[in-house]
């Protein structure tokens, strides 16, 4: 068996300078075109039906080859394993829902997963801990994305993938690795940890400055339940945990304070959430926090162990954790549903913030559509319009309504009540007034046009009451600029109509693909903390999807028919 130190040294460095380990393993290219002839006659034997990693070998051969990551190792250093094997793998493992344990075991023990990888049958496998190594040099860079490149250039070489048509895109939510905390919880488990890094680090400069009490305190993971003595009680608590770490930072801070230990991770952890949750009043004194004083939750840690994990709500699901947004095709019955595209964010980023990257990183691997299909989220009319104009993508989803009050209740006058001259910049109303103002006007990051009318006119018109509700204000509406304006007039009155409900029907397709990776792949919560690591696993389990699929779609085996029961036979009868 290959183990962990037998694939390289060690070598100190990585992130921050921090004393993060990395391998230094070089890789040697190798060639598994050819499955060893001996591993081929005991795989048929065995299973002569075929299974999925077997079918996807015939018809993909090698899908991730040494070279596709030659970038990733380098030229010197202690032969490493393949790394083309060890992608494979970990794609497995996740179509499987594996720990890395049982994954390695499975490479030992399981004659199917040998013919997909081309090993001999007497392969010792490898130590589990590699692939935790190689998963590391995935979150470096684009590594992770590479891997669904070549996944998606391998489908194309094989004719089972090609651009243009229709894809589909949504979203859901992750969980994050880590224990949801409140905000007592969090302020004190983040001094806990900082506690702990500095006894590692230092724990001479660190002892004067301990209190008997610390231990009872911090000594262990902080769990605090209902404080009897309502706010006050809360407060004086988060005080007096605020006044402990504050002697800390100011020691950190202080002349002669080394300053190494100001760079230990959970010290700078402990200096945010503390600029977070606590604030100084007049008279110098700490002070925590009010709810509605907090930042926004972008920028506040929810867990001293995942700065990234962030607290969210959307249609009444609130988590702490993150957004992975998937993209797969749907148009083509000849060919299987695959994923082109995912991206992790953290949780508070918006849908609509991903369509414009989404269709660059389609662009930039050759693979847009012709027909996006998403929802409302992810559109507006600059969106369509840009789609439309860069990319020459259309841009598929329903656009929000008018969401004036007219138009609510479906009285008066709203937009669409007014006729507007863009040549003379001129609107209108349904009493055959003209505008007397048109100019532009920014608001919530869009740039509109508004028109206003006269005050007299509006003030004497006798259908005011149908057109606004002011009673002293004239009547003004705020427009698109033209192009964007048409769009989203057009787009409201086609997505109204039976044709473009079919058209876009499609949609919920997406729906089901995040529900099997949610159910078979563990999509629901990271395995891991950080956003560069959580994507590694959503990569690896859009890779997973893409394999089961393949495999279900080359699959010829006739299906067995269910057989009925006997009410259901007698209740068809009586039907006929």
């Amino acid at each position: 068996m290959v183990t962990a130190g037998a694939v390289g040294g060690w070598l100190e460095g990585g992130r921050g300078g921090l004393g993060v380990r990395r391998w230094t393993v070089s890789m040697r290219p190798e060639s598994f075109q050819r499955i060893p002839a001996e591993t081929v006659r005991t795989a048929r034997a065995a299973c002569p039906k075929g299974t999925p990693v077997m079918r996807m070998r015939d018809r993909l051969d090698v899908v991730f080859a040494d070279g596709d990551f030659s970038d990733l190792y380098p030229a010197d250093g202690r032969p490493g394993l393949s790394p083309g094997q060890l992608a494979l793998v970990s794609v497995l493992q996740f179509a499987e829902n594996l720990s890395d344990r049982q994954a390695a075991d499975a490479v030992r023990t399981r004659i199917d997963w040998k013919y997909g990888l081309g090993l001999e049958l007497d392969d010792p496998g490898f130590d589990y801990s590699v692939l935790c190594e190689f998963r590391a040099r995935l979150a470096e860079g684009d590594a992770a994305d590479r891997l669904l490149r070549v996944m998606l250039q391998r489908l194309v070489e094989a004719g089972l993938l090609k651009a243009g048509g229709r894809q589909r895109t949504d979203s859901t939510h992750v969980l994050a690795a880590v224990r949801n905390l409140g905000r007592l919880e969090l302020v004190g488990e983040s001094l806990r940890a900082a506690l702990e890094d500095l006894a590692e680090a230092d724990e001479q400069w660190l002892v004067p400055l301990l209190e008997p009490e610390w231990g009872k305190r911090y000594g262990r993971r902080v769990e605090i339940g209902k404080i009897p003595g309502g706010k006050p009680a809360v407060a004086a608590l988060a005080e007096t945990i605020g006044r402990d770490g504050q002697k800390i930072l100011t020691a950190l801070w202080a002349q002669g304070a080394p300053v190494r230990l100001r760079l230990l991770p959970q010290v700078d952890i402990l200096r945010r959430v503390w600029a977070h949750q606590y604030h100084w009043d007049p008279r110098g004194r700490l002070r925590w926090r009010e709810g509605s004083a907090l930042p926004p939750a972008s920028l506040r840690f929810d867990s001293p162990y995942d700065t990234d994990a962030h607290y969210c709500v959307k249609r009444g699901t609130a988590w702490r954790g993150y957004r992975v947004h998937v993209t797969e095709t749907c148009d083509d019955p000849d060919r299987p549903n695959v994923v082109v595209h995912v991206a992790t964010t953290i949780a508070t980023v918006q849908d609509g913030e991903l369509t414009d990257r989404i269709h660059q990183d389609l662009a930039g691997q050759a693979m847009l559509p012709g027909e996006h299909v998403v929802d409302s989220a992810y559109v507006t009319a600059g969106k369509i319009e840009r789609a439309r104009r860069v990319h020459h993508v259309e841009l598929l989803g329903p656009l929000d309504v008018d969401h004036s009050h007219q138009a609510r209740a479906r009285q008066g006058f709203d937009k669409s009540s007014f006729t507007i001259d863009w040549d003379k910049q001129e609107a209108i109303c349904p009493q055959g007034h003209l505008s007397t103002g048109w100019g532009p006007m920014h608001s919530g990051g869009y740039e509109y046009i508004q028109i206003g009318f006269d005050r007299a006119t509006c003030l004497a018109c006798p259908v005011r009451p149908q057109c606004t509700n002011s009673a002293v204000y004239p009547r003004s509406i705020a427009l698109l600029p033209r192009p964007l304006h048409e769009i989203q007039t057009r787009n409201r009155l086609d997505q109204a109509t039976e044709q473009w409900q079919r058209r876009y029907a499609i949609r919920a397709g997406i729906e089901s693909t995040l529900s099997e990776n949610v159910r078979a792949h563990g999509l629901r919560r990271t395995r891991y903390r950080g956003v560069r690591e959580t994507h590694v696993q959503h990569v690896l389990t859009a890779l997973a999807c893409n394999v089961t699929r393949i495999a279900d779609w080359l699959d010829t085996t006739p299906r067995a028919h269910r057989r009925a029961t006997r009410l259901h036979t007698l209740c068809a009868s009586v039907t006929t």
